[in-house]
Formats: structure tokens, sequence, C-alpha cells
């Protein structure tokens, strides 16, 4: 039992500390998510979503040092019940997920990995099994230094930990794991191939026949039935080809510009998803910069999901010499992690990314 809990207690700690550095890596992407867990179609409870950035850093600093706690050894009772406490709540939310099939993508290891809701369950289920283990072998958890050695390791740990998730949010991501990362062709991102596997469906077709409600499975032709059409459900039993570029597009209200845009030899981008909630520390350096890049020769634009009376006012009330285009929310907030953000682009490639903070950083 000794050596089983060893074993238990170095894989449940790594795994702890990889998947809570990858999600401290991106505390702003994590938060997204947990506003798609608290929203009304999910767990019903909106009233969170404004806090949503303050639970992400609370959470994945704490799944960082317990996972370093665990392995040192540092106050072992604190650390096992914490952690069973968090995989349980895990493990609920997860199976909810996949279940009612609300969410597509649990987030566990951000945009690094991405598992199906039912392999996150899965993942959960066995780190539960393995924090049991750990629960109820505790005695042989000791720590591997003195008691100052491990107070100071665990001290630094968390420290770090909140200097990592600051450092973060001020620039961007250490590690960009996303499509838009520096390197990557956005229109190559969109195409999809014509070899590329299709999604397959299951239509669940409902007819009154005889007076009686009867159901009929069909992969999506209409069925021949002698009755009254009722309703019909569709499932998804095997997902298709999904391009790692979705729901991009530079746009007006009349046409689609984003071809024309990503064909630009010198394009810069600048991202703000709601134009409402951009920081005002940003917005004022934005009129001395796209002057800058215009006089380098280069295409200055704005992307924004807010309505176009919002952005006729913004450039109004700020002196802004570039116009603002349409986009999807999501995929901005996917684009880059800051608002506003800026991205350079050389024929629909990104050549480099920077939060407001670094404006001055963009090579022009």
């Amino acid at each position: 039992m000794k050596y089983i809990v060893q074993i238990c207690r170095i894989l449940v700690g790594v795994l702890f500390i990889i998947s809570g550095l990858i999600k401290l890596n991106d505390p702003l992407g994590f938060s997204y998510k947990l506003q798609e867990y608290f929203s009304a179609d999910v767990l019903n409870i909106p009233f969170l979503e404004p806090y949503a950035l303050m639970i992400s850093v609370f959470v994945v600093v704490f799944e960082v040092v317990l996972g370093v706690f665990l392995l040192i050894g540092y106050k072992p009772k604190f650390t096992v019940w914490s952690l069973l406490g968090m995989i349980v709540f895990f493990t609920f939310l997860t199976f909810y997920s996949a279940y009612f099939d609300k969410v597509k993508d649990c987030g566990c290891f951000g945009d690094a990995l991405k598992l199906t809701p039912w392999e996150s369950f899965t993942k959960d289920v066995i780190l539960l099994v393995l924090i049991l283990v750990i629960f109820f072998g505790i005695k042989y958890i000791k720590p591997l230094f003195s008691s100052l050695g491990t107070t100071v390791i665990a001290l630094v740990s968390f420290i770090g930990s909140l200097w990592f998730g600051y450092h973060v949010l001020m620039h961007l991501p250490a590690k960009d794991f996303r499509a838009y990362k520096v390197g990557a062709n956005i229109m190559e991102g969109m195409i999809v191939p014509d070899d590329a596997p299709k999604p397959v469906q299951e239509f669940t077709w409902t007819f009154k026949v005889n007076g009686e409600e009867k159901e009929y499975v069909t992969n999506g032709s209409y069925p021949t039935v002698d009755g009254e059409y009722v309703g019909v459900e569709t499932k998804v039993v095997k997902e298709g080809y999904d391009p790692p570029v979705k729901d991009f597009s530079i746009e007006t209200d009349d046409e689609d510009l984003t071809e024309h845009f990503l064909d630009e030899e010198k394009l810069i981008m600048i991202i703000m998803y709601n134009l409402a909630t951009a920081e005002s520390d940003g917005v004022a350096k934005l009129k001395t910069f796209s002057e800058k890049a215009m006089k380098a020769g280069y295409t200055v634009i704005g992307l924004t999901a807010s309505g176009a009376d919002e952005k006729l006012q913004f450039k109004t009330d700020h002196k802004l010499n570039f116009d603002f285009y349409l986009c999807d929310e999501k995929a901005l907030k996917t684009v880059v992690r800051a608002s506003p953000g800026i991205v350079k682009l050389h024929k629909g490639t990104v050549k480099q990314k920077a939060h407001w903070n670094d404006i001055d950083d963009i090579d022009l």
C-alpha cells in the first residue's frame, strides 16, 4: 500500500501541475470556458459570469500549488481533502457536460489538448480513484524536506504561480496553442479538404400512426410512413472534420471582405471584441500607433462584434483614422487574448501579435 500511494501521489501531483500550468498560461481563455459553464444554457448561474476571470485565476493557481503540495508532502490533510473536493466537483461537471451534451470541450488542458466531454469525464474518474487511494493511505504521505524547506517551496510555488498568471494577463500567453498563433495562415486554417470525413448524424422521426406516436430512426432520409408527421430530432453520432479556424470573417453590413484583407501584404488588425469593455488605457494608444503603422505602409483595420452605431461612435470619440469591421465575438476572443490586441499579418499569415501593453513592440 505504501508504494501504491507513492505512485498515485506522483501521478496526481504531476498531472495537477501540468493541467494547472497549461490553464495558467491562458487564464483569460479558461475564464471564457467558465462563462460558458455559468451560462443559462448550462448550469444557469449567470450571476457568476462577471467573476469568471477571478475564479479562473484562483482555480488554476490552486490546482498548481496543490500538485506541488502533494509532491513535497506539505500539509497532507489539507492537500488531500482539497484534491478530493476539487476532483469530485470536476467529475460532476464533466459528467453533466457529457450526459446533457452541453459543453463540447471541458477546457481541462486549455487549447493544448482537446478532450471530448466523455474523455474528460473518464479522465476525472481515473483521477478520482487515484486520489481516493491517496486519501485512504494518507499516513504514507511524508514531507520530502524539513519543515522549513517544504514551507519555502510551498510559498515559492504559490508566489510564482500568481506572478505567472499576472504576467500573461498583462501581456499574452507565453505559449500560444491556438489556430491564430504566429506562423499560422488564417485562410489555410479555414479550408476543409475534399476528402475530409463528414459528420454522421442520426435522425429520429416521430409520427402519429393509428392514434399512437411512433419513432423511426434514419441517417437523414425521410421515412416512408403512413401516418401524421409530429417532429424530428437529430443527433451527431460521429463528428466530421473540424477546421482549426472557425467563424472568422471581416465583414461590413453589405459584403464579406475576408479574402480581400487577408491577401494584403502589410495588414494590421486591431481587435476589440466588445468596444464597450475595451480597456481604456489600451484604446488611448491606438491613434498614435495606427498613424505610425499607416506611414509605414500598413493597412490598418479594426475588428469587433459591436454594432454599427457603436463602431461609428467609438471611432468619432477617440478620433481614430481606421474603420471597424464585423467579426464573431468568440472568434475574436480566440485570435488574441487582449482587448485591444494587435495582430500583424502578411497575406493571411500571422507575423506578430501583441497585448496593448506591448503595442510598441510591434515591428513596423
